[in-house]
């Protein structure tokens, strides 16, 4: 395999802004947002970098998925995360796949993060994607950043499909029919005194922080609702609305069921009874 040339803070600096050359960042999806990660003293990314995290170089449509980037093999790459391992895994994925001009910077966490005139940037909503260990640290009673509340409520997303809820849904998550906030003849909106009473049958009011997820599946053309195994888009349509309704805190689980399988966590089949408000 051929060897990784490593680049220093300054060449990075002079390379950032030319032509052809890509930045990537190797780290989760969260840190690229904008979450700290432990021994970055500044979140978000290096200003123009493209996300792709190092356990994304494991999925077959991995090189659809960079060329989808427009990163091209004749285009010179340059590589970054918060370890040497990661870095490396994805410079070989890189290198398998033709790419020959690939280079590793290594001192992310500490220069780029720790040197305030380094440009970085982050998502302006990024609070609003919540990762796996956010939610596991609210499960097990702890308090996860940018989080200053006493009550919440998990609801596990769909829409005309309740098995997908019983089948595995994260522990103390409760079940949401979209078709309990929307109107099954026109898809809109229920009025806002349904909604109401609908958001507090399930335990949730103003000032309550909600997190929504779904299971992603692939639509079936003989089901007669399709949409019933895209629970993903469910979950966005939910907050929507909730939103709508006044809820203040309104939270997507990014990466949603499989994402917390990823993070090593485990389903229930255990139903949960809502708490109603």
């Amino acid at each position: 395999m051929q060897k990784t040339e490593k680049i220093t803070t300054s060449e990075l600096l002079e390379l950032i802004d030319k032509p052809n050359i890509h930045l990537v960042d190797v780290r989760p999806v969260h840190a690229y947002n904008g979450w700290n990660l432990p021994n970055e003293k500044r979140s978000g990314h290096i200003k123009g970098a493209r996300c792709l995290p190092v356990k994304w170089a494991k999925y077959m449509d991995w090189i659809e998925i960079v060329g989808s980037k427009g990163i091209m093999p004749e285009h010179q790459v340059i590589i970054y995360g918060s370890n040497s391992e990661d870095t490396q895994t994805v410079a070989e994925a890189f290198l398998r796949n033709d790419y020959k001009h690939i280079k590793i910077y290594e001192n992310f966490s500490d220069e780029w993060t720790t040197d305030e005139s380094l440009p970085m940037e982050f998502l302006k909503n990024y609070k609003m994607l919540v990762y796996p260990d956010w939610v596991k640290k609210l499960i097990d009673g702890k308090t996860p950043p940018e989080y200053n509340n006493d009550k919440y409520v998990i609801c596990h997303t769909h829409y005309r499909n309740h098995e997908d809820y019983l089948k595995g849904h994260i522990p103390g998550a409760v079940s949401l029919d979209t078709l309990e906030l929307e109107s099954p003849e026109t898809w809109n909106r229920r009025t806002p005194e349904e909604l109401k009473k609908a958001l507090e049958a399930k335990g949730i009011t103003h000032d309550t922080t909600v997190i929504l997820y779904g299971r992603f599946g692939f639509p079936k053309n003989e089901d007669p609702f399709p949409g019933s195994s895209a629970g993903q888009i469910a979950a966005m349509r939910c907050a929507f609305i909730m939103l709508y309704a006044g809820v203040k805190d309104v939270r997507i689980l990014n990466g949603a069921v499989q994402g917390w399988l990823d993070a090593g966590y485990e389903l229930t089949t255990e139903e949960t009874k809502p708490n109603p408000v």
